[in-house]
């Protein structure tokens, strides 16, 4: 068994974490199963009240993990009692053990929260390829579901124990209302490496005292996605584990509302959409020896959807990551993230910015450009690249981070 390794807080981490307040039928607590790390919380148990609702969107992977699996048949039960997330161990390409750690984790929680397998869901994080021993979940999980929690304390010690190479836990709150009636939504995630959209690079569980049902709730989480976690990359590599879950306990009463295109709904959508961003940027802000968080935009595309591929290409690149990292104002590299990315691109038309400073315009370096006033720009801790290519509307924005000499140290040791 390894220590849990505690590389420096990235210097993008923010200054305090808010304090979650309680969501009304959700309670957590934490253990130290021993699951891989010695010496901290390895285990998440969060209790859900009876009728609670569950929406999820997982990995795109081939190669999903058996928590992926559970969780995607789980959904079209009736509803979800508990949820269980272990870091650690991913128990991703672990093949029929695999599966069936998942039942047995399944079961044992189960019968903690005196419910049916069908109503737990599973989460797993860590490396991928070694068998995951559920049977440490005896005991562990009953004992959780005894002395479950709700305060601020709770909330801080869950997004902890589902932690990995991160260096900094990762929360977010909203408090909205739907048809006058308050409503609270708390978001917690995990990520750091292997973080690329394909949808949810990473651990992400984010709970409502809503009362929706469940298609509502699957389809303001798939729009939501689409402009948060979806737009998020650290390396380019997507996880086999990426979950992202939305479970609404209704305990608010709220009056009821049957599709998720409804205006009462609007001020949920907005928090919940906020709230996604959040918690997406916070893991930009913690990518692997990250010093930089960087925001790209692409604007004049011929579609919303190209300006997004165009804009992964360029958040993808290790060589603009590097210059970004090395406070090197490199437009030829953003110009090479362009033209490489396939999609529809005009040299003579494009334009680039570093912050609000214009290196490029119509195919050649800006006749203002100002080596000083582009280098002040890559020195600062948030840098945003800009590319306009005077094509027609179509607009995206992404984030990332830079990369640095320390994310080769994380990953080339990360087993030892």
């Amino acid at each position: 068994m390894s220590s849990a390794k505690s590389p420096p807080v990235s210097p993008l981490a923010p200054q305090s974490q808010p304090d979650l307040p309680p969501i009304r039928g959700v309670g957590l607590a934490t253990a130290q199963a021993g699951i891989r790390y010695s010496g901290r919380t390895d285990v998440l148990y969060v209790a859900l009240a009876e009728g609670t609702q569950a929406a999820g969107v997982f990995t795109r992977s081939k190669c999903p993990s058996a928590p992926v699996d559970w969780c995607r048949e789980a959904l079209g039960s009736a509803g979800a009692r508990a949820l269980v997330v272990n870091s650690g161990n991913a128990n991703a390409f672990t093949g029929l053990r695999g599966r069936e750690a998942v039942a047995l984790t399944a079961e044992i929680a189960a019968e903690a929260a005196a419910c049916r397998p069908q109503d737990i869901f599973i989460a797993s994080t860590g490396v991928i390829g070694e068998p995951l021993d559920a049977s440490k979940f005896r005991g562990v999980l009953a004992d959780c579901a005894g002395r479950t929690e709700d305060g601020a304390a709770a909330w801080a010690a869950a997004a902890q124990a589902i932690m990995t190479t991160d260096t900094f836990p990762k929360l977010a709150t909203r408090r909205t209302a739907i048809d006058g009636t308050t409503v609270t939504l708390n978001g917690i995630a995990k990520g750091a490496g292997m973080i690329a959209p394909d949808m949810a690079t990473m651990l992400s569980f984010v709970f409502t005292d809503a009362a929706l049902p469940q298609d509502v709730l699957q389809a303001l989480l798939a729009a939501g996605t689409a402009t948060s976690f979806n737009c998020v990359t650290v390396d380019g590599d997507t996880s086999t584990s990426d979950t992202l879950m939305l479970f609404a306990t209704g305990a608010a009463g709220n009056a009821a509302v049957s599709a998720a295109d409804d205006p009462r709904l609007s001020d949920f959508r907005a928090a919940l959409d906020e709230l996604l961003v959040e918690l997406a940027q916070l893991v930009a802000k913690d990518g692997e020896g990250a010093r930089k968080f960087v925001t790209v935009r692409v604007t004049g595309a011929t579609s919303d959807a190209s300006a997004h591929r165009i804009a992964m290409s360029i958040a993808n690149s290790p060589l603009v990551k590097t210059a970004i990292a090395g406070e090197d104002a490199n437009w030829g590299r953003v110009v090479m993230a362009v033209g490489k990315a396939g999609e529809p691109a005009d040299r003579d038309r494009l334009a680039i910015w570093f912050g609000d400073v214009r290196v490029a315009r119509e195919g050649a370096r800006d006749p203002d450009y100002s080596e000083a006033a582009a280098s002040a720009v890559m020195r600062e801790s948030d840098v945003t690249v800009r590319v306009d290519l005077g094509l027609g509307d179509g607009a995206a924005r992404v984030w990332t981070c830079d990369l640095t000499k320390l994310y080769i140290e994380i990953n080339g040791d990360y087993r030892s």
